[in-house]
């Protein structure tokens, strides 16, 4: 693995460019349900395999893969899984999270830093949250929010120090006594969510689709830098369409992506699986790739604009 340049950015993770195809397959208890969903009940090996053959079929059309540690380090690790000019982004949240009374509790493992993820064959670390902003807080009660920031800031910081570009996804949630999420209840929790992460000035933001052309143009006058839309595991044709509204009018630098390319591999195996990527999850990626060209915002653009 050769050193890692400052000034390379995302470049690594980026396509000539500069924009973002990534594909995810850092999922582990959702791959797990997901295969108890198909009545299959899965050992590691399994799950690493799985891997391999997303990595193997995709990696060609992808400007790098989002990986966990636990699988998806390993699955790379054969001859010829991941093409040539392909980066790797490694997830850094610990596995097991925390929780206050129901909702969802930020927490750094320090032993999962920047220079881990280089152990690990990394180009960029990305870390989850669960930011909910406008969450109300009571005195003598943690504050949620601005731990989580806390957390954040300091995952930026060890990044900038060690030369690792900063990759961070935030997931709303229903607070508790909500019922539902949706509508402008939900755009306004992902536009105000993202407009609290962009100030620690992590590289990258990850953030799920506001919902609707309105909420893109609120989402880019939000955030500062650059961002890429995540798919949340929905239909593929919704995701395609998600993916030209946020850079047509959200100003994305691109995707990061997986599910909506490769679900329905979970329930096959051996040369269904393979005709499966190669015939299916490959030309969705293709199609979410042509539509970047002249749509979307290539990263460094976004950072110049923001500096």
């Amino acid at each position: 693995m050769t050193d890692h340049d400052p000034g390379d950015g995302l470049d690594r993770i980026a396509t000539p460019d500069g924009t973002l195809a990534i594909v995810a397959m850092d999922q582990r208890n959702t791959l797990r349900r997901m295969y108890e969903a198909a009545g299959l009940i899965p050992d590691a090996g399994d799950m690493v395999a799985l891997k391999a053959d997303i990595a193997r079929a995709l990696s060609p059309s992808a400007s790098a893969l989002l990986v966990d540690p636990d699988l998806g380090v390993p699955a790379l690790a054969g001859d010829g899984v991941l093409a040539p000019g392909c980066g790797v982004l490694v997830a850094a949240e610990p596995a097991a999270k925390d929780s206050w009374q129901g909702e969802p509790r930020a927490r750094r493992d320090p032993a999962l830093d920047a220079a881990w993820v280089r152990s690990q064959g990394g180009d960029a670390l990305k870390y989850l949250v669960q930011l909910r902003a406008g969450r109300p807080h009571r005195a003598g009660d943690p504050d949620l929010v601005e731990e989580l920031l806390e957390v954040v800031r300091a995952v930026v910081a060890d990044c900038r120090a060690t030369g690792v570009p900063s990759v961070v996804e935030n997931l709303v949630y229903r607070l508790p006594g909500e019922d539902v999420l949706t509508g402008d209840a939900r755009a306004e929790a992902v536009v105000e969510s993202a407009r609290l992460l962009d100030g620690p000035g992590c590289d990258l933001l990850k953030l799920e689709y506001p919902g609707s052309p309105a909420a893109c143009r609120r989402l880019a006058d939000a955030v500062t830098g650059p961002w890429a839309v995540l798919s949340a595991g929905v239909a593929f044709d919704d995701f395609l369409d998600a993916v030209r509204v946020s850079c047509d009018e959200g100003g994305a630098s691109g995707f990061i992506a997986g599910r909506a390319f490769w679900k329905e591999a979970v329930a096959l195996s051996g040369a269904q699986r393979a005709a499966f990527l190669a015939e299916r999850g490959r030309p969705r990626l293709d199609a979410c790739v042509a539509e970047l060209a002249g749509r979307a915002r290539p990263w460094r653009e976004a950072r110049r604009a923001a500096a």
